[in-house]
């Protein structure tokens, strides 16, 4: 009778949670972890040979509707159709300076059920350099590859979350950079894309007792996006405008409590707490102006090899990209509530 009761007043309160998701949004707490689960979401978790393994089919050109891209996004695709994740393309076709071009943006999802979504997003595809070949290391295969790996560490433990009702959407934006020179329309194919496809898409939601209807892009509680992540000395800043500031903050503080328990190595510090006026055009744009809060880690000042055909694995420094990996895990775990032990 007791386990009874226990599991009513249970389905109660999460039927009330789902109900609620749209004020859950607003007022959503990153969870506390035991230290031995911090440590090993930092220390266990990330594993090199795991990491290089995932990033290596991504160092290859990239460029929007050429065999190797499609190459490149089907090995994503299928990285997590293994995983057990839901996968949906956004696929369309648009007018470019070099003419018609197929667009591929992918979204990957933990969990469907869930009303909610804390997103992380990168871009897939490469710039084009006339007469060369640009890998774009930084620009953004690391990204993809640090999204992958985190997924592929949390995976196993999202069952035990406690905010059930978010769940972890991956995003793969086709198309950021410009073909040409970086314009209002020659720029963020696909963010601008999916943004407005989501904007008019609805989502009805139902405990029972009560019916909303909402739009496919309130569902998101905040964008993380990553973007020139790989070289040394990056700096992430906390930029006005972007709706989420008081959310960042947990970023420098969980990179001091990982360096307090000695699982993070000798890398200086990459998150600055301090308010930056400084602003990147970027793949969060289209999100950002219809109301979506952003979390934007791209290092500025850019990366010395940026847009160039040096940005490639020589750039790479493995240590502040695990160091920068495990920052985010170590977040995402908090906002989910996920506690290895």
């Amino acid at each position: 009778m007791q386990t009874f009761l226990l599991l009513m007043i249970s389905l109660s309160m999460s039927s009330l949670a789902w109900g609620q998701w749209r004020t859950n949004q607003r007022s959503h707490p990153l969870s506390l972890l035991p230290v031995n689960s911090t440590i090993r979401l930092c220390r266990d978790f990330m594993n090199p040979a795991r990491f290089q393994k995932i990033l290596k089919p991504l160092l290859v050109q990239r460029i929007v509707d050429t065999p190797q891209h499609r190459q490149v996004g089907e090995y994503i695709h299928n990285y997590f159709v293994k995983l057990g994740w839901s996968t949906e393309w956004d696929v369309f076709e648009q007018n470019t300076p070099y003419g018609i071009k197929t667009f591929r943006t992918l979204i990957v999802t933990s969990d469907m059920k869930s009303p909610r979504r804390l997103v992380l997003a990168c871009h897939y595809d490469s710039k084009i350099l006339p007469g060369k070949v640009m890998i774009a290391a930084t620009d953004s295969a690391v990204p993809c590859a640090m999204m992958m790996d985190i997924a592929r560490s949390l995976t196993p433990y999202m069952y035990r979350r406690v905010a059930a009702d978010v769940a972890l959407q991956l995003i793969f934006f086709d198309g950021e950079e410009a073909f040409v020179e970086w314009t209002p329309t020659d720029s963020l194919y696909g963010s601008r894309h999916l943004a407005k496809k989501w904007e008019s898409k609805w989502y009805p939601t139902t405990t029972g007792t009560n019916f909303e209807l909402s739009r496919e892009i309130d569902r998101i509680d905040v964008m993380m996006l990553l973007d020139l992540i790989g070289a040394r000395n990056p700096g992430f800043h906390n930029s006005v405008g972007l709706g989420a500031n008081q959310l960042f903050l947990h970023l420098p503080a969980i990179e001091a409590e990982l360096r307090n328990l000695g699982c993070i190595g000798a890398v200086p510090n990459v998150f600055y707490p301090e308010l930056s006026y400084q602003a990147v055009e970027d793949d969060h744009i289209p999100f950002m102006t219809r109301g979506i809060p952003i979390l934007h880690l791209i290092s500025v000042p850019f990366p010395r090899v940026w847009h160039t055909d040096a940005d490639n694995e020589k750039a790479l420094h493995y240590p502040t990209i695990y160091h920068v990996t495990s920052v985010i895990r170590v977040f995402v775990a908090k906002y989910l509530g996920i506690a290895p032990l």
